[in-house]
């Protein structure tokens, strides 16, 4: 599965969290009112980014993640919280991803309102991921300001210090009286391209250059505006942040048709709609906790995977009685599609690095009833295509990539991402889409996917990739035969995401799913 790779994250010391823990314990015991979710909310945007935790993972359902955060928070702020039960989970994870996605949009009110680059700079981290929740609340979620700084106040107080909860409620009631006059400063979009993009960046909280708030550079907005225009480009950022929503594919290998599952969500209550585009999907904007806590997908009934990369798989085709490989299989979605659609006639070869997500994704399998046509192989592609001496009907590359096309569901990705990043994912990308092509036999067919948006990540890499396998002898050339040619997507998915190079691609604006591309080649040689 393509992955969006993760940038190298500052770890907090561990004499830092030493000091928040003691400094937390000597205050005096927490006031009941605090709610439990405001505090974990606060330590849980900390973890994320210093301590390299991702924003989905705040779930009890998800492998102890639950459990992990809760004795975190312990740890922090000196005291022990309450369990959070599955309302404030949701609600936790709502101000979590809505405080990270509108993170330099607040950072920028927030720098303002100190009045002094050096407070902003030097600000404690705990006490500024109070202030960005607060921030958010106030700004975003149009809770009741003066409750949200009152709560807020004595947080930081409790947490951190009596000085912490002065500064807060200074800087809080500022926005309020701001945000009471429709007066909350914006940047204006005006001056060259590089300060349009700044001023974009900060207005929709993307990445931009601070002095003094740590964040990359704009290069995200300026790279939109470049390949898509500004009108566009600002659409684009619109969806990143939105609240994301999510499609479940059901399981036909167990027998669960899209109807059974239906009458599943009808019962729990769970809005729905139908997948335009492939049979097995259906979309589901809310209600995602209830359909885990019913046991919809711990009983293999059906998989939360997008529609995008359904139509990936869509692109491979795979048939029964076909030899498929999965290049980057880990952990698994699209491996798990393709072996249900080769009615149990087949094998599909899921090769990855990561031996723990190889076992997950066995134990899934298992689950969906699909193992007794999945095979797992645990090497780097690279080093087993050089080696191996079979070829496969098929073989799909779901390459390592930025990630851009799936910034709405990764509120955390954005923060992370360099320029520098994509220069090395490309080198990469290309070495594994060489040595995936070793593994095609004639007249079988390469998949060449990411969920990336970005033409350099796609399109160019293709291009590249056919300049690198020119054709092989004079008669070849005479007879215009290459060694891979494109094989036009048209007639495997609906037009409409078939490009006028014949590759498949969801935009993320027009079709309402992840961003996604896939092009599909066959080997004549």
């Amino acid at each position: 599965m393509a992955q969006a790779v993760s940038l190298p994250r500052i770890l907090v010391s561990t004499d830092a969290s030493k000091a928040l823990s003691k400094q937390a314990a000597s205050t005096r015991k927490p006031r009941t009112s605090i709610s439990t979710k405001k505090r974990v909310s606060a330590v849980r945007l900390m973890r994320i980014q210093f301590g390299g935790a991702f924003a989905d993972l705040l779930n009890k359902k998800g492998k102890g993640s639950g459990d992990n955060e809760m004795g975190y928070v312990e740890r922090t702020l000196g005291f022990r919280t309450k369990d959070l039960d599955d309302r404030d989970l949701r609600l936790v994870t709502d101000i979590v991803g809505g405080t990270i996605r509108w993170r330099r949009y607040l950072d920028h009110l927030i720098c303002l309102l100190c009045h002094d680059e050096k407070t902003f700079s030097s600000m404690e981290p705990l006490l500024l991921q109070i202030l960005r929740i607060g921030f958010y609340e106030i700004v975003k979620l149009d809770m009741p300001p003066y409750a949200v700084v009152d709560e807020n106040v004595r947080l930081a107080k409790v947490a951190l210090r009596p000085g912490a909860g002065n500064l807060v409620n200074g800087i809080l009631r500022k926005l309020v009286l701001l945000k009471d006059n429709n007066s909350l400063p914006l940047p204006k979009l005006e001056g060259n391209d590089r300060a349009q993009a700044r001023a974009l960046a900060t207005i929709y909280s993307h990445p931009v250059v601070s002095l003094f708030c740590h964040l990359s550079s704009s290069w995200m907005v300026r790279r939109w505006t470049k390949y898509l225009g500004q009108e566009e480009a600002i659409k684009l950022m619109v969806w990143n942040n939105s609240d994301p929503s999510f499609s479940l594919r059901a399981n036909s290998r167990k027998g669960v048709t899209r109807a059974d599952l239906v009458m599943q969500l009808n019962l729990l209550k769970v809005p729905h709609e139908l997948s335009l585009h492939l049979d097995e999907f259906i979309r589901v904007k809310t209600g995602l906790q209830n359909v885990i806590q019913a046991g919809l997908l711990k009983e293999g009934l059906c998989a939360v995977q997008d529609e995008s990369a359904g139509l990936v798989v869509a692109v491979v085709d795979p048939q029964p009685g076909q030899s498929i490989v999965d290049c980057c299989a880990a952990p698994g979605g699209k491996t798990l599609y393709m072996a249900s659609r080769l009615s149990g006639q087949g094998l599909v070869y899921a090769i990855d690095i990561n031996k723990g997500r190889l076992r997950i994704l066995n134990e899934t399998a298992k689950l969906h009833q699909v193992n007794s046509v999945i095979r797992t192989i645990h090497a780097d592609l690279r080093t087993f295509a050089d080696n191996s001496t079979v070829k496969y009907d098929k073989v799909l590359l779901d390459a390592p990539c930025s990630g851009l096309g799936v910034l709405s569901k990764r509120a955390d990705l954005r923060w992370n991402r360099r320029l520098e990043d994509m220069e090395e994912l490309k080198i990469l990308q290309d070495e594994l889409l060489d040595a995936a092509s070793l593994l095609v036999k004639p007249g079988g067919v390469l998949v060449y996917s990411t969920c990336s948006i970005d033409p350099e990540e796609n399109e160019e890499r293709v291009e590249a990739f056919l300049l690198r396998h020119p054709v092989r002898s004079l008669a070849l050339y005479m007879c215009k035969s290459v060694e891979f040619s494109i094989d036009p997507a048209d007639g495997l998915v609906p037009s409409d995401f078939v490009t006028k190079h014949g590759f498949f691609s969801s935009d993320p604006v027009k079709h309402s799913l992840d961003g996604a591309f896939a092009a599909r080649l066959v080997r004549a040689f």
